[in-house]
């Protein structure tokens, strides 16, 4: 994985071929000689703000200074240019660019892209750990083969999102966004969810394990040849469905379940009710489903 050092050697190289000193450098991004020094001796790290300035001002793709292999990247893609007029007749006219990062087959590690956006379905096959990604826009990108470990999502937007075959790992996802997303054949362990949104998510084949749930939104999400194990399932859950899941150590407690389906579930006498409402309809499908009706209420 690549350091501080690696990547102020990558920036060196970059300010060399521009044939800029330090001081050149600094002055382009509006900072100190003695930061752009720091870098470059790998005491200090850019943020992921001033990375794409780097980029822009050295002519390099993002991902060099942080892999130092541009083959993996391709240029930064002017991918949606338009011109603007500041009036109907004038001849002037602005160019703006619409970035497109490619993080697929990368190893990020200890990095900040907090405020990430823009990566256009191209964040796969990479190894990454205690890096940030806090209100970053992932929404419908494809993240398959990954192992994430210890990364803070928090607040981001995983809208319509794929999660194929990915190790998530004591990552944080505190009222992040998974409405209408995938979670597939993944593996998915020791995650705090908290305040997260699942309405519409689909989560299949997928081992879910010693996570936090607390105050998650469950609307019409599906869990289906998944297992579930050391979880805690509280609050509104609403048109949900659970098929052929097994379930290991786990509590519903002061949960309000209505109109959600239960059908052919492992190990669910062991699931334990703690105050909990139903409606009829899944009284009917939990009884069918031989639960322990101990601590559930029908709601009249």
């Amino acid at each position: 994985m690549q350091t501080s050092t690696s990547i102020g050697k990558n920036i060196t190289t970059a300010r060399k071929k521009m044939n800029f000193t330090q001081a050149d450098l600094a002055t382009q991004l509006a900072i100190s000689p003695q930061a752009v020094g720091k870098w470059e001796r790998g005491e200090s790290m850019p943020d992921i703000n001033t990375l794409k300035k780097l980029s822009e001002v050295l002519q390099e793709e993002l991902n060099y200074f942080l892999t130092g292999e541009q083959k993996i990247f391709s240029k930064i893609n002017k991918i949606q240019v338009q011109k603007e007029t500041s009036s109907p007749n004038s001849s002037d006219a602005k160019v703006k660019a619409s970035w497109n990062w490619d993080m697929s087959e990368g190893n990020w590690l200890d990095a900040d892209f907090s405020g990430l956006k823009n990566l256009k379905e191209q964040f796969s096959s990479s190894n990454v750990k205690n890096c940030l990604f806090k209100h970053s826009d992932l929404s419908g990108l494809v993240l398959a083969k990954n192992n994430v470990e210890a990364c803070d999502f928090s607040g981001s937007d995983l809208r319509n999102s794929k999660l194929q075959s990915s190790n998530l790992l004591k990552c944080k996802f505190i009222a992040s966004s998974f409405i209408d997303a995938s979670l597939y054949k993944s593996n998915v362990e020791r995650c705090d969810f908290s305040q997260a949104d699942f309405s519409g998510t689909e989560i299949i084949e997928t081992n879910f394990e010693h996570c936090n749930l607390h105050d998650v939104t469950w609307q019409y999400t599906m869990f289906k040849k998944s297992n579930i194990s050391h979880a805690v399932f509280s609050g509104k859950i609403e048109n949900c469905h659970f098929e052929h899941v097994g379930f290991y150590h786990v509590v519903f407690e002061d949960a309000t379940l209505r109109n959600t389906f239960f059908k052919y579930n492992e190990k669910f006498k062991k699931v334990k009710f703690v105050n909990c409402q139903v409606d009829s309809i899944t009284f009917a499908f939990l009884k069918n489903n031989q639960a322990t009706m101990t601590g559930i209420t029908l709601i009249q």
